[in-house]
């Protein structure tokens, strides 16, 4: 089981190998993942030869093996900008604004290769909005294949607005963190600075539409400075 970032750094190995034959220095994995110092470097190998993904051969220049390839999308380049989601406030507002620097990746196939720890940050509402609670210690198994670039996190869904989107109370849905998002996307949006919700966003003009997939729920009609998209679904979990 890996964090997001050891996932991303077999993944730029893996990658470059198999377009020039050797191994990437410990230089070009530095600024692949936008870190400052190569001490990070060195800790996430250790991790990833810690857990048998990789073999470190003595007394070779860019001595690195790959022994259990990555699964899923391998991606050019990592995409590890800073970011943050909407969460329970504390100062009167019902939301703060939680940071998530470092991106990991209930459990389908855990402990296999290509499985990544995701953080979970709380509940979203599909319906009325409520908070959403960050809780960076809690984290969830999630397959690789169902992620890209970027960052990603976990919300558990908490009414029943999107049930005709195949997202039912209860639900776990996995998002990757943006600021932008197409027409017709389930974004989690962040309303007025102090409301978090899902739903599926569209483009009416100058305005922002949020609509609900259940007919009992209204749309909901915003100005375009009224919105700010907090990420996008891109996968769904489900525990029977």
């Amino acid at each position: 089981m890996l964090t997001q970032r050891q996932f991303q750094l077999l993944r730029f190995i893996h990658q470059f190998i198999q377009e020039r034959g050797v191994p990437p220095s410990f230089d070009e994995m530095r600024a692949a993942l936008g870190l400052r110092s190569k001490s990070g470097i060195h800790r996430l190998i250790s991790g990833l030869e810690e857990r048998g993904y990789i073999r470190r051969l003595a007394y070779r220049a860019r001595a690195l093996e790959i022994l259990k390839p990555p699964l899923g999308p391998v991606p050019a380049r990592p995409s590890l900008s800073k970011a943050s989601v909407g969460s329970a406030g504390r100062t009167g507002s019902n939301v703060v604004h939680a940071e998530f620097g470092t991106p990991r990746r209930p459990t389908f196939l855990a402990g296999v290769a290509g499985n990544v720890d995701l953080p979970v940050y709380g509940r979203i509402a599909a319906g009325t909005p409520i908070e959403a609670l960050a809780d960076a210690s809690t984290t969830i198994d999630v397959p690789s294949i169902l992620l890209g670039e970027g960052e990603h996190y976990v919300l558990q869904v908490v009414g029943d607005s999107m049930i005709e989107a195949g997202i039912q109370d209860g639900d776990w849905v996995v998002v990757r963190r943006c600021e932008t998002a197409e027409s017709g996307d389930i974004v989690v949006a962040l309303i007025e600075d102090r409301e978090v919700t899902l739903k599926r966003l569209r483009k009416r003009g100058a305005s922002i539409a949020l609509e609900a997939a259940n007919p009992a729920y209204e749309t909901r009609i915003f100005g375009p400075h009224q919105v700010k998209v907090q990420g996008k679904v891109v996968g769904l979990l489900r525990r029977y």
